[in-house]
């Protein structure tokens, strides 16, 4: 990942905190900070699919962060002082989880859509739609997921021996 040409010229990267089924990304949001770049997760807003993209401010600041039903780390309903990444310079770069994908770019993830809504917003901003890259293990590239028409296909998907 950190040898990726489109990790290595961006600069505002929204990535997940990793769930324990899921390709882990501490080392990712390492480097992000190690490179000095702006690291962006996500606050999912219950019994919705709204989403932000919100600012960690350090490696540390994960620790601060609020234990959700979903066993999700993420800032609290409360926490109005961080950026959200579209209402400042948008995104270069999103990383994002998933149950399954199909060699399309189409994904199959936890059946909200929050992601695809959070795209169509970034759609709406200036700077448009980041490039987004699924990380996934190899067992879950299937030959096709379920799509619907609310459903936008990822750029491309990263994983072992890919």
């Amino acid at each position: 990942v950190i040898c990726h040409p489109k990790y290595k010229e961006s600069k505002r990267i929204a990535i997940f905190l990793s769930m324990p089924d899921e390709v882990q990304t501490e080392e990712i949001i390492k480097d992000i900070f190690k490179q000095g770049k702006e690291c962006f997760i996500p606050r999912y807003k219950p019994q919705s699919n709204h989403m932000d993209m919100l600012k960690l401010s350090s490696l540390e600041d994960i620790s601060s962060l609020a234990l959700t039903s979903w066993n999700i780390l993420q800032p609290s309903d409360d926490d109005s002082t961080r950026e959200e990444a579209l209402d400042g310079g948008g995104l270069d770069l999103i990383f994002m989880p998933g149950l399954g994908f199909d060699k399309k770019g189409n994904r199959l993830g936890r059946g909200k859509g929050y992601y695809d809504t959070y795209l169509e917003r970034c759609m709406k901003h200036p700077r448009g739609k980041p490039y987004t890259i699924a990380l996934a293990f190899r067992e879950q590239i299937c030959e096709s997921v379920p799509v619907t028409e609310n459903d936008v296909p990822v750029d491309e998907i990263l994983y072992e021996d890919c």
